[in-house]
């Protein structure tokens, strides 16, 4: 029971991971448009946690590093909540 749970949060961490890094890809095309779906659904579920960062860190000379550091952060909170998961067990 233990191992699907941890399997699970596992991979809600992965996908909200890859729903970041395609939505960073996917602001390299310009005629997306962000209104329609399901590129509004991926904005409105990635965008508030990436706006959490980006009130902290400007972009550099055009180039926006804010996504690259909330990776690192969920990824850090995905290991600390699988830590967590496994000695409770």
């Amino acid at each position: 029971m233990t191992n699907g749970i941890i399997f699970g949060v596992s991979n809600l961490f992965n996908l909200f991971s890859f729903l970041i890094i395609l939505r960073i890809f996917l602001t390299w095309i310009p005629s997306i448009k962000w209104e329609n779906q399901p590129w509004n659904t991926l904005r409105n579920t990635v965008d508030p946690y990436l706006e959490i960062f980006r009130r902290f860190i400007p972009p550099v000379g055009g180039l926006d590093f804010s996504p690259i550091i909330a990776l690192l952060v969920l990824q850090l909170i995905a290991n600390f909540a699988i830590y967590l998961l496994l000695t409770l067990r």
